[in-house]
């Protein structure tokens, strides 16, 4: 549900002449950012309401294994979004600090278009092609 969300917005369309980053663009930004996290943490409330009124016990051993196993992979999911949450916290941190849309590892533009795919994106897509390169090589 949440990959779905940021893809909701209406893509932000630079005038011509337009300075990278400039308040409008990081406004968009900021304003995908939250609804993101917003969403996200209606998810994870949802889920925390739904775990409570669902907690039931079943005689049945398969029932209540059953049961266990659906609210572990829910748990597991609610936690993924909750480092999401994090990085987002992050990204928006970034935004307020003057630093994001650029590239950590070599200070290039990341992109409008890549930002709009992945707003928490830290990397531009060469740097990040080459450290998943290096994954691939540590992980053989």
């Amino acid at each position: 549900m949440s990959a779905e969300l940021h893809k909701q917005f209406t893509p932000y369309e630079p005038k011509k002449g337009e300075e990278y980053m400039n308040p409008d663009q990081l406004a968009h930004f900021r304003k995908i950012l939250d609804d993101w996290k917003g969403e996200l943490s209606q998810d994870i409330d949802r889920t925390v309401h739904t775990m409570q009124d669902e907690a039931t016990l079943f005689a049945d051993p398969n029932d209540r294994a059953s049961q266990e196993s659906d609210m572990a992979l829910e748990l597991r999911n609610r936690d993924r979004e909750r480092k999401l949450i994090k990085k987002i916290d992050e990204t928006i941190a970034k935004i307020e600090a003057g630093d994001y849309g650029y590239c950590e590892g070599c200070g290039v533009e990341i992109g409008l278009k890549r930002l709009e795919a992945r707003p928490t994106a830290t990397l531009c897509i060469d740097c990040k092609t080459l450290d998943e390169l290096r994954e691939k090589q540590v992980a053989k």
